[in-house]
């Protein structure tokens, strides 16, 4: 039952069509017995058997002799009005009315129940999305970004089908064999018995094999994480590939993930495939036992059980096979999904400690100062920061510099939380910004990164990217100011020019210039620069410089630069070192104090 739960709660928001999808189900498999039974008359008919005479018209009973009765009654009265050949044709009539109203409201079932898988599929998708732009980013940096699109993608497939399987599974099928049951047992209930006895045995036969591939599905889902994670490495990677002519070793690499692909889910499809003819030929088996021992009541004539009546009791007890096969099939189903559905939940439930206090403030200026007090910030048991203390008054530029891994971009990426400090605290005008909303703590900055983050849209989108109100005119003014409003103009479409995938249209400097333009069109009062200018070449290098120095004019910039010569105007350089601040001044005072910063100045004057 937990397997059906952990599917079926997904649903509850639709049940008004898993109800109507039920009663559907319940009146279609009706009309299909009803058919069925009008069998037992047609054959009487066919094998011109002579029926039961019934003088008046029977009183209600739920039995088998009451409904035969009944029949024989009212076919009596039409063939008295009629003949044999015109009671013939009413019954193949009713029997094709019958069976045209099963089809209806089973092709009713099924309009309703698309309604609940899709909107499962489309509501499960959203919550993936929502829960990955809300998971902070330590969480993706133990976590492959294949395997999340796998959750998202074959994940959910699978819980969708497994949904409508649950449904046939938990409602459709037991009533089916319910009411089948109860109408054989009416029937010839010895008989009923004797076969019920039989039928278990396949039932445990495929419920084992159903565990089977439950564990089978799991590792079959996790190797599509890792194509995924393979392919989305290879597209992104192409130029280093080729360069290195590494095309065969990446190519090795993925068959080899491929391959253990493959085989897994031949496994599991032989599994799921047996899953069928298994139930079928156990069904067969119990047929044909069934056959001889009843073939044997009806021989021996002392059970009142006739001829007809046991063909259509075959007729019947073989469709009963129908939803007993369905059952087995839907419930292998049911378990490769609840596989899925717990990868789902392992990323619906992830923790996310970067989350708004229950009185957090909503802050939408900055007035005074950002305090670093006694900051500590490590992860894997690393020390990132260590003891650091800076106050950075508003208007003035910070510069970080010193060598990788020193904490300069973590320095960075804790004032917005990308990353939440394990000791001390930060303050922005004095309020600690864990008690600050995160939307309007983020409102307050501008990032500009080195790598510069465009997606697969228009440029007046990606500049407007976050910004809820603004005019084509603030655009192109934002875009005056980065200096790409000259380049803009010249592409085909101008503002409306889709850039493609990740900016692929541009050169690295306009990408830059864009990233600039949307920091501009958000006018933050504070300004996060990591090293927005190492990776251009000259030209673009001092286009993009000028931009950021009108960017950051009558704000508070936090820079991170390699280039020593980009930062020489800030107010104070912090020279970083293995968590700590080690030296802090101006350029002036810290080429006189000599020391590190002074060794990086000397190398790369040396450099250049």
């Amino acid at each position: 039952m937990k397997s059906f739960a952990k599917i079926l709660k997904y649903a509850i928001g639709y049940k008004k069509y898993g109800f109507i999808n039920i009663f559907c189900n319940i009146l279609s498999i009706i009309f299909e017995l009803l058919s069925l039974m009008l069998f037992i008359p047609l054959l009487n008919l066919l094998f011109n058997q002579e029926s039961k005479v019934v003088p008046v018209e029977p009183s209600f009973a739920y039995t088998k002799e009451f409904a035969a009765d009944y029949f024989n009654y009212t076919m009596q009265q039409y063939i008295g009005d009629n003949d044999k050949a015109a009671a013939l044709l009413f019954v193949c009539v009713a029997v094709g009315i019958l069976s045209l109203l099963k089809n209806v409201f089973r092709y009713l079932a099924l309009y309703y129940i698309s309604v609940l898988r899709t909107g499962v599929v489309r509501d499960l998708r959203q919550k993936i999305h929502k829960k990955t732009l809300d998971l902070p980013l330590s969480y993706y940096s133990e976590q492959r970004k294949g395997d999340i699109m796998a959750r998202m993608t074959s994940d959910v497939q699978e819980v969708e089908w497994s949904i409508l399987n649950s449904l046939e599974l938990m409602f459709r099928e037991p009533i089916a064999v319910i009411l089948y049951v109860s109408t054989l047992v009416i029937m010839n209930s010895e008989l009923t018995i004797f076969a019920m006895v039989l039928l278990p045995t396949s039932g445990l036969i495929i419920g084992q094999l159903g565990k089977s591939l439950r564990r089978s599905s799991t590792k079959v889902q996790e190797m599509v994480g890792s194509i995924l994670s393979s392919i989305e490495e290879t597209l992104g990677g192409l130029r280093i590939i080729k360069a290195f002519n590494a095309e065969e070793h990446i190519r090795n690499k993925f068959n080899t993930i491929n391959d253990q692909h493959t085989k897994l889910t031949l496994k599991m499809a032989r599994k799921k495939d047996a899953a069928a003819p298994m139930s079928e030929f156990m069904g067969i088996v119990v047929m044909v036992v069934l056959v001889f021992y009843g073939g044997n009541l009806v021989l021996e004539g002392g059970s009142n059980f006739s001829g007809s009546e046991f063909m259509a009791y075959i007729i019947l007890f073989a469709r009963l096979l129908t939803p007993v096969k369905a059952f087995s099939t839907a419930y292998a189903i049911v378990l490769k999904g609840a596989a899925s559905a717990d990868r789902l939940e392992e990323v619906l439930q992830a923790k996310n400690d970067i989350t708004d206090t229950s009185n957090a403030k909503n802050v939408t200026e900055f007035s005074n100062s950002i305090t670093y007090k006694n900051v500590e910030f490590g992860y894997d048991g690393s020390t990132v920061l260590d003891n650091v203390n800076v106050t950075i008054q508003k208007g003035k530029t910070i510069a970080l510099v010193g060598e990788s891994g020193g904490g300069k971009s973590t320095f960075a990426d804790l004032l917005p939380r990308f990353y939440d400090i394990n000791k001390g605290e930060i303050l922005i005008d004095g309020n600690n910004i864990k008690e600050i909303e995160l939307k309007s703590l983020r409102g307050l900055m501008g990032i500009v990164t080195q790598e510069s983050i465009l997606f697969n849209d228009t440029i007046i989108n990606n500049i407007a990217l976050g910004t809820e109100k603004f005019t084509k005119e603030q655009v192109i003014e934002a875009a005056k100011i980065a200096n790409a409003h000259n380049f803009i103009v010249e592409m085909e479409n101008g503002y409306e020019t889709s850039i493609g995938d990740r900016g692929s249209k541009l050169s690295g400097g306009q990408r830059q210039r864009l990233s600039i333009a949307r920091a501009v069109l958000k006018n933050p009062p504070i300004l996060i620069l990591d090293e927005a200018t190492s990776a251009l070449d000259t030209e673009s290098e001092k286009l993009v410089q000028d931009a950021l120095f009108k960017l950051m004019q009558n704000r508070t910039s936090i820079v991170i630069a390699h280039r020593l010569s980009t930062i020489q105007h800030a107010d104070e350089i912090l020279v970083m070192q293995k968590g700590k601040i080690v030296e802090r001044g101006t350029h002036t005072e810290l080429l006189t104090q000599a020391g590190i910063y002074k060794k990086l100045s000397d190398l790369q004057t040396f450099a250049n």
